[in-house]
């Protein structure tokens, strides 16, 4: 199995890499986080250990990089940061699982060979439904090269259908998801959100991605047919 770390504590690298040498390894090292981006892109990995704090480009932005250039090797992040914000961040990413140092290299050796077994399976950090761009971790929205302002009501309903990409979502579903079961306004909010985003990210640029199925509910498409 090949491993690539990019750590720019060189001691530190160098005894990780003797020690997953010693468990059977291949491993590639980096120091930068240009050099990092260079190599995951360049070379075929089993898994990146990744630091966070790193000269160049940092962590978060290497691993954004790869998902967005259709890079999915499992990446661990390595930081010296604490705190369920930096491993939020890490993970909103595309990271795979994160580990804080000082850590224990035993149950760093098991966490690469679980991310090993479970393989490279895609898993965009972005989504992308033609030319609209959708970031969960950012809430950003944007068709083309324009940013869309939404609202985070409107965000999650457009989430919640990227995610459903192609398939015909009740409006229900919508419902129960976005807001939630115990809701007990007006049904029709969710006609009222779906309306407001024809007008945001269709209408001003002549689509009609967000199909009505009468009876049933919606369906967000490249470029529906119609509504």
């Amino acid at each position: 199995m090949r491993i690539l770390v990019v750590e720019d504590d060189r001691r530190l690298a160098e005894l990780l890499r003797r020690g997953l040498v010693a468990e059977g390894f291949a491993v590639e090292v980096a120091h930068d986080g240009h050099t990092g981006l260079h190599l995951a892109a360049e070379d075929a990995h089993d898994v990146i250990v990744l630091d966070v704090m790193l000269p160049g480009l940092n962590g978060y932005r290497v691993c954004a990089r790869l998902r967005e250039a259709g890079v999915w090797t499992p990446v661990l992040m390595l930081t010296a940061k604490d705190g369920e914000y930096d491993e939020a961040e890490g993970l909103d990413t595309g990271a795979d699982d994160y580990v804080t140092k000082p850590f224990s290299y035993v149950a760093l050796v098991a966490r690469l060979r679980a991310l090993v077994r479970r393989g490279r399976p895609a898993r965009p950090a972005l989504i992308r439904i033609g030319d609209l761009q959708i970031d969960p971790a950012t809430r950003c929205c944007r068709r083309g090269t324009t940013d869309l302002q939404l609202t985070a009501r409107e965000f999650a309903v457009l989430e919640y259908l990227a995610r459903r990409d192609g398939e015909v979502v009740a409006k229900a579903e919508i419902l129960a998801h976005v807001w939630d079961e115990a809701f007990q306004g007006d049904v029709n909010i969710v006609e009222v959100h779906v309306s407001s985003l024809r007008r945001k990210i269709d209408a001003p640029f002549g689509r009609h991605s967000i199909q009505t199925v009468r009876g049933v509910g919606y369906r967000l498409a490249a470029d529906a047919p119609g509504r």
